[in-house]
């Protein structure tokens, strides 16, 4: 009974220090009548790019003085890491803050993952370089006062002093103490970073580092705001009264504390409550993938998976819209998805880590435009291409498709399953393919479920093509790079970047309208880096018949309003135009029936 009655003390201490951590600001979190508003992400240290987008955007000028007026400059997020010069993009900024206000503009400083990431001590990404930038400030008696802690707690005494020595350097290279001071909740960087918001909607348009995900529809704005942001201002301050206490160092890792911290769960002093709260914190909602530094649903779901979710969280923030960094985009421009409904402003800019460049997304008014570095424009922002699996010459669907279609032939085989392999080249490209022979007169299924595919927006079947091979008629789809099937999945571990219940979700629909019998593992795979369903095998499909199949008799599916909208739109004019030269009539009938079971779906 002590143990409860001790621990329900701890859970109410924690949500009182929750509850008087931070103010409310609400004013500040949604802003309203801005002429101008400039967004950029993603630094990443690479200072010199941040400075020369910021004076192609005419917010700085060559003097490194704002002048942007009345502009607001909103920093979506990840100025740390990665890169050397993290320190100078943050003077800068601080700096940029006052004079912006002087000119009646605004600086907003977001929080990214990197920025949680350095205040509570989960170290991965920081460079030596960045280290360096603090070792003036560490004294030589500060790092022998910690080396002989590390002594005392963290190693044994049977190894060599200098074994021990090295491994403590490599856990704190020269600068480490200073930069965590520095980080700290009181510490210049700590502090002022602490004070920044998750979140804010500027005239509609809402400023999020990962993403909107259904956590931000379900606690709002203040609750990331004020809930989430406390989590981790609290979570700071008692892990530094940990280390004040000799309980944790500051050089062990933040992976590592739960375990260190195991064996004072029971202690009898002060530090009690303290462990069990960072312990608590450790696993807090807020570093999860669902949480607005992490997730990648925005920049990664489809259509169908996204949409109506999205919707929802827009509407529980007051905003029509919303601008993402964290995930890097392809082809390294700013882009937009889901019908504007998103804006992708991560394009890599430090040039070492993610070859990318320096860009910025300029809102005035209703207009939406793009600027880079190196002083180019664009009218509007492109849209996000569809690429489902990874191709090494990252070719656009549209070549792709031509690609396999009058590419030359180079080379066929078979794989252990009996596929026949074709690999296909232009000259300049080459791609490898899976030929399937036609199965009847007029029936091309890979192919017709490739464009039913389009049809949808679903993003989940490779590009497949009518193609005769050595005078056999039949398809070629697409071998995408780098995969691997549902029978390797749980050997790679990883999140998916976009939550694989929906994908599987969406999956389930989509067999249900084609009528696929015969979903295997070795017919479902995924993309490595990003963990995104890529699905093939479908010669068993599109069968005459107006019911689902069997294995999908009893399944609830999810058909939302945006599947619903897509279904809508396939009428059977567009089915017989898109399809009637891979699939029969009889087979298009049913596939219209199947439709129109799904839109009936409650």
């Amino acid at each position: 009974m002590m143990v409860c009655q001790q621990s329900a003390r701890i859970i109410i201490s924690l949500s009182v220090l929750l509850a008087i951590s931070l103010p409310a600001r609400a004013g500040e979190w949604t802003i309203n009548g801005v002429e101008r508003v400039v967004a950029i992400s993603d630094i990443h240290g690479a200072y010199d790019a941040m400075v020369r987008t910021l004076q192609s955007s005419q917010v700085l000028d060559e003097e490194l003085a704002w002048s942007g007026g009345k502009t607001h400059l909103v920093i979506v997020g990840d100025i740390l890491d990665r890169g050397p010069n993290s320190r100078d993009a943050m003077d800068l900024l601080m700096r940029l803050e006052n004079e912006a206000v002087a000119a009646g503009g605004r600086v907003h400083v977001l929080l990214g993952n990197h920025e949680v990431m350095n205040l509570i001590g989960d170290l991965r990404y920081v460079s030596e370089l960045e280290y360096a930038a603090f070792a003036t400030e560490e004294s030589t008696e500060e790092r022998e006062r910690w080396f002989k802690a590390y002594l005392r707690s963290r190693v044994g005494g049977d190894k060599p002093i200098e074994e021990r020595r090295q491994a403590f350097d490599e856990k704190s290279p020269p600068g480490f103490f200073a930069h965590r001071k520095a980080f700290a909740s009181e510490g210049r960087y700590g502090r002022w970073l602490l004070s920044k918001p998750i979140m804010i909607v500027i005239d509609g348009t809402a400023f999020v580092h990962g993403g909107i995900s259904p956590l931000v529809g379900e606690i709002g704005l203040r609750g990331v705001n004020e809930t989430l942001h406390d989590k981790v201002a609290v979570y700071v301050r008692q892990v530094e009264q940990l280390v004040e206490a000799g309980i944790l160092l500051p050089m062990d890792r933040y992976r590592d504390l739960p375990s260190l911290l195991d064996s004072y769960i029971a202690a009898p002093d002060a530090s009690a409550a303290t462990v069990t709260a960072v312990k608590y914190l450790h696993q807090s909602e807020v570093y999860a993938e669902q949480g607005p530094f992490w997730y990648r649903g925005n920049a990664s779901c489809g259509e169908l998976i996204e949409v109506d979710r999205l919707q929802l969280s827009l509407q529980a923030i007051g905003a029509r819209r919303v601008v993402i960094g964290h995930t890097p985009t392809p082809g390294r421009r700013i882009l937009e998805r889901l019908g504007g409904r998103i804006f992708e402003v991560d394009t890599g800019m430090l040039n070492s880590h993610y070859d990318g460049h320096g860009y910025a997304l300029v809102i005035t008014g209703d207009e939406v435009s793009i600027i880079s570095e190196s002083g180019e424009h664009w009218p509007a922002p492109a849209a996000h291409p569809r690429d489902v699996g990874a191709r090494r010459s990252k070719l656009d669907t549209t070549t792709l498709e031509a690609l396999l279609t009058q590419g030359k032939v180079l080379a066929t085989g078979f794989d252990t399953a009996g596929q026949q392999l074709v690999s296909v080249g232009d000259g300049e490209n080459v791609v490898n393919a899976v030929f399937t022979p036609r199965a009847r007169r007029n029936f091309y299924p890979e192919v017709a479920a490739y464009r039913v595919d389009l049809l949808l927006h679903l993003g989940m079947v490779p590009v497949a093509v009518k193609r005769d091979l050595d005078g056999v008629e039949g398809s070629l789809q697409f071998v995408p790079v780098g995969t691997i099937d549902e029978t390797k999945r749980g050997e790679i571990g990883g999140d998916a970047n976009c939550p694989l219940a929906e994908q599987w979700g969406a999956m389930l629909v989509f067999d249900a309208l084609i009528f696929n019998e015969a979903r295997f593992a070795t017919t479902i795979s995924y993309d490595r880096s990003t963990m995104n369903l890529i699905l093939a095998g479908h010669t068993k499909t599109f069968a005459a018949r107006k019911s689902r199949p069997r294995q999908l008799d009893d399944v609830v599916l999810d058909v939302g309003v945006t599947w619903k909208e897509a279904l809508s739109s396939m009428t059977d004019q567009l089915l017989e135009e898109q399809l009637g030269d891979v699939l029969d009539k009889r087979r298009l009938r049913a596939l219209g029936a199947r439709r129109d079971a799904l839109l009936a779906t409650a």
